[in-house]
């Protein structure tokens, strides 16, 4: 995928990159390389992949560190002398996490109390740039969900981390004066995604071409976003922070439809020419979820990132449609016809 060129109007001189070696950040890393005097990247690779980002390691703007966020004196030296930071770092598992709740505990919620603490000793870092999700609203009865929609009830660890990450984050801002960026996002799809919905099923007929598997009764609906268009999104809602006087502000980025699993399978298994494969829901569980803590219905309402000028280019099933594709083609699977 080309990397975006548009300007930014909110400079950024340097910046870290928290997790920038993942799917989301890695692709927000390339479009920072060409507008950005310096980005550096803290990694443990425990979900993303070196190969995401091996491209620019010879670019003198670029630095990578492989460690974790939680070690605080690479967060010190890290932090010195740059005024933006992108937290994309999290354990990104919302399906097992119902196994082990403290690892999203350790990883989302108490490495953003550490990465947050550096940011308050800091005498440069400015502002804050955090990718949360929309799994913070657990069940909400208004679809689309605008931003301002409460109380929120996550109904998963993965989502209660990601609000408790927020609620963090809001009392830094208003504390510390850190302009800060929250962006709640739908399911994120494109290339280098190893994860989520279109990975699964492309493994799945991959191990098996007549049939495939859908955990749940395959009628959960959801909205998926390109990764073109979400990186798209975080610049128009970075150039924002200083626009207004808030300390912290919150976005959707989601698309303006959704569509359902059996659609997506249906999708995957044409992109791969398995007309033939037949598509066997597994049976739900707990109204037709795929597994604790699944959320059966969400899209959320994009109203107010729209205002600032971003619209998404693709609808839900062209998202999901381009990034299989994009898989395909990065993982050289041959017709299985």
């Amino acid at each position: 995928m080309e990397s975006l060129s548009f300007h930014i109007q909110e400079h950024i001189s340097s910046c870290l990159v928290t997790g920038g070696a993942g799917f989301i950040g890695s692709h927000l890393v390339d479009n920072l390389l060409l507008q950005s005097e310096a980005v550096r990247v803290l990694d443990n690779l425990s979900s993303g992949s070196f190969l995401n980002i091996s491209k620019n390691i010879d670019n003198k703007k670029f630095k990578f560190t492989y460690d974790d966020v939680s070690n605080l004196q690479i967060l010190k030296v890290l932090t010195k002398d740059i005024n933006t930071v992108f937290h994309l770092s999290a354990y990104p598992e919302v399906i097992s996490g119902a196994k082990n709740p403290e690892i999203a505990f350790n990883q989302n919620v108490k490495n953003t109390f550490c990465l947050l603490e550096e940011i308050r000793r800091s005498k440069t870092v400015e502002r804050l740039v955090f990718t949360s999700s929309s799994t913070v609203y657990g069940e909400p009865n208004i679809i689309p969900t605008p931003e301002d929609y409460g109380v929120l009830l996550p109904i998963s660890h993965y989502g209660a981390s990601k609000l408790s990450c927020e609620a963090l984050i809001s009392s830094y801002s208003h504390t510390y004066g850190i302009k800060s960026l929250i962006l709640r996002l739908a399911n994120i799809v494109g290339s280098r995604n190893r994860r989520g919905v279109v990975w699964d099923f492309i493994k799945k007929l991959v191990q098996n071409s007549t049939e495939l598997q859908i955990l749940g009764d395959g009628l959960q609906s959801k909205s998926y976003l390109h990764i073109r268009d979400l990186i798209d999104a975080i610049f128009i809602a970075f150039a924002q922070i200083g626009r207004n006087k808030l300390p912290v502000d919150v976005f959707n980025v989601g698309n303006e439809d959704k569509v359902d699993v059996l659609s997506i399978a249906r999708a995957v298994r044409d992109s791969m020419n398995l007309g033939d494969a037949q598509l066997l829901p597994i049976g739900g569980i707990q109204k037709g979820r795929g597994w604790v803590g699944d959320v059966t219905n969400m899209q959320l309402d994009i109203k107010k990132i729209k205002k600032i000028g971003w619209i998404p280019s693709l609808s839900s099933l062209e998202s999901v449609i381009v990034s299989c594709n994009e898989l395909l083609s990065e993982v050289r699977v041959p017709s299985l016809a």
